[in-house]
């Protein structure tokens, strides 16, 4: 069962004891500051939050959030608090929560929130039952957790929901399946596929992110070395450019075709993994995927390879069987688990197979969340204006929406750019005018 936080020494939550399961409600203050700091560069957020707050758009829903718990997370739930909403946050990665962002939301503002940083399975899918007992009409989901726990466990609160978002790859995928069989009970929108989010967030997002999650974790030097990114989708393509950047060799390996040449085009040696794995330095998995690296894999890698992933679930790297191959283990620092194999080569695991850039870092920079979270905003209040039109199915976040992210983001940056005038606009919609 959940906690009961106390927050009676803080009127603006008006002495309300919150429902929450954290780790020190002592922390606020610490996770305060960042929440305030990763809001400074978040304008577009804050121009719909203001708006929310005015027009109460979330008035009384309920909304069960299943996001990596960090200060641009935490400006998101405070945007939704201010349009009305009722907000219940869980993690959506066990090692990807700031503890102390975690009880700022609960002391600062009365948000239930049920996430600990490091939290082991079980823990972490009780989680999302408490979040899930407020019985939400709105899910918010990263990797769809809260949607699969709904539908094969928690299907009498299903009548309940009116709609979702999901902001990742990974659970787009799966939703998408789940509407492919017919088994979908309600729309959701796929954030992940506005431009203004894949195009920004996984590219630049993903590619600082990871890099800075490597080097917080082992402070060992890039330049020089043989960098293998497996996967060159939007997240990979950002790893990759931030790795050249950093001096590294980069290696790309794929298994589409097109995707792969454009990694030729675009400058990188593209090869299998099993060529791949003789010469990497540092490997990186970006696929969304399974067994990506493996045992065939591993037992070809040079003494000292490390290996990390940056994909949304610790499944790329086959653990498991690393771990039976392995004679001995040992942790040399946090996030870093070295495996010797029986061979006497020893392979080196960040972050246990989990996403490197939240586990040993903080995530995406703000100024890229600040994209990707006002299509969460503007896409949940979409939905509660519009649920009764929808059929249970993935949808796109709609058009006009995705532009007005760009135009709030260019004009809080300062950039101008032109309008079509009416000539334009008529040449671009008509057939007769050719050369």
């Amino acid at each position: 069962m959940a906690k009961v936080v106390s927050l009676k020494k803080r009127a603006k939550v008006n002495n309300a004891p919150v429902h929450a399961d954290i780790k020190d409600p002592l922390q606020a203050e610490k996770g305060r500051g960042r929440i305030e700091w990763a809001g400074r560069t978040m304008p577009v957020l804050n121009q719909i939050r203001e708006r929310f707050a005015k027009q109460k758009p979330l008035e009384g829903v309920r909304l069960a959030a299943c996001l990596h718990v960090t200060a641009e997370t935490a400006n998101l739930v405070i945007a939704l608090k201010e349009g009305g909403a009722d907000v219940a946050l869980c993690a959506s990665n066990p090692l990807s929560t700031q503890d102390d962002v975690a009880a700022s939301l609960v002391v600062d503002h009365a948000v239930s929130v049920f996430a600990i940083k490091g939290e082991d399975n079980d823990t972490y899918y009780r989680h999302i039952h408490e979040a899930l007992n407020t019985r939400p009409q709105l899910t918010m989901d990263d990797g769809a957790d809260v949607v699969g726990v709904l539908h094969n466990e928690r299907t009498e609160l299903l009548e309940h929901v009116i709609g979702g978002t999901e902001e990742t790859t990974t659970g787009v995928v799966r939703l998408r399946a789940m509407a492919k069989e017919g088994v979908l009970k309600y729309p959701i929108i796929a954030v992940n596929d506005a431009k203004t989010k894949h195009l920004f967030d996984n590219r630049y997002g993903t590619g600082q992110s990871t890099i800075d999650g490597i080097i917080r974790a082992t402070n060992r030097l890039l330049a020089g070395s043989v960098f293998v990114v497996a996967g060159y989708g939007w997240c990979g393509r950002g790893l990759a450019m931030r790795a050249r950047g950093m001096g590294a060799d980069v290696v790309v390996t794929e298994v589409d075709a097109t995707t792969a040449l454009e990694a030729v085009m675009d400058g990188f040696r593209v090869m299998p993994m099993s060529e791949a794995c003789r010469m990497g330095d540092f490997f990186c998995t970006v696929t969304g995927n399974i067994d990506v690296i493996r045992q065939e894999h591993f037992e070809k890698m040079k003494d000292g390879a490390i290996v990390s992933n940056s994909g949304h679930f610790n499944v790329e790297i086959d653990l498991k069987t690393l771990h039976k191959l392995a004679k001995g283990r040992a942790v040399l620092r946090e996030f870093v688990e070295e495996f010797t194999l029986k061979n006497g080569k020893r392979i080196i695991v960040l972050g246990e197979g989990r996403l490197i850039n939240l586990a040993s870092a903080e995530g995406h920079p703000s100024s890229v969340m600040d994209m990707s979270f006002a299509n969460q905003a503007l896409a949940s209040e979409f939905m509660v204006k519009n649920h009764r039109k929808l059929e249970k199915k993935v949808y796109a976040v709609p058009e006009h929406l995705d532009q007005e992210i760009a135009r709030l983001k260019l004009r809080a940056m300062g950039v101008k750019i032109d309008k079509l005038t009416p000539a334009q606009v008529k040449y671009l919609g008509s057939w007769q005018e050719g050369t």
